[in-house]
């Protein structure tokens, strides 16, 4: 998954990222409003965390705006206010949850499982498909019933086409979804992440397919 955190404690932002990173997750971080819009209207997000309090003004404005201009991505408030009042009001402006300062990272991990599970309009996280188990939240995969070690990115690009089978990717998509904005990819890693990929899946009834000059689509045998 990659999430966008706005946080302008640079402490915390840390310790959010480094936990989520370790997760597999790609996160990308602003410190404040302007970087965070900028990110958004330049790349694709599963979830995003929002600070309140922000050098550069209230957070709530900026998921205001974004609910009115349709955007549905996923948003965590993370504040500090601790009143009901302030609670309802995140709430009411179109987040999906909030978690209150200080809080113990377990817990927002958890509430970021569950608003994704909600998004995906699931209960369950397991998904089986042409001869493969796959739990993303666990990070389990087994094909023909043997259990399968991947990397963090692999299954984040098993992930991805999981979610979307018939739909092509460009590498720079998957570039994008991937990898952060500070990381320097090239477009042979991405073809190398793809074959690793591949060879993991032969077992299965599941292909992925190169269209030159396109991207890659993952293609279900039967």
């Amino acid at each position: 998954m990659k999430f966008l955190l706005v946080e302008d404690n640079k402490e915390l932002a840390v310790a959010i990222t480094s936990r989520m990173r370790l997760d597999g997750h790609v996160i990308d971080h602003a410190e404040k409003l302007e970087d965070a819009s900028a990110y958004v209207a330049t790349g694709d997000y599963d979830l995003i965390l929002l600070d309140i309090m922000l050098p550069d003004g209230d957070g709530r404005d900026f998921l205001k705006k974004h609910r009115a201009s349709d955007l549905d991505t996923p948003v965590i408030v993370l504040t500090a206010r601790s009143q009901v009042s302030d609670r309802i009001g995140s709430l009411d402006l179109g987040a999906d949850d909030y978690v209150t300062k200080p809080f113990d990272h377990a817990e927002l991990e958890a509430r970021c499982r569950a608003v994704l599970r909600r998004k995906s309009g699931i209960a369950k996280t397991t998904i089986e498909i042409g001869g493969i188990v796959f739990d993303p939240v666990a990070g389990h995969l087994a094909v023909g019933g043997i259990a399968v070690t991947l990397r963090n990115r692999e299954l984040r690009l098993l992930e991805l086409f999981l979610n979307a089978p018939g739909h092509v990717f460009s590498k720079q998509k998957l570039a994008d979804r991937l990898f952060s904005y500070d990381d320097d990819v090239s477009e042979n890693a991405i073809e190398v992440y793809v074959g690793r990929l591949r060879r993991h899946l032969e077992a299965s009834n599941l292909k992925i397919t190169t269209l030159r000059g396109l991207g890659y689509r993952l293609d279900h045998d039967g």
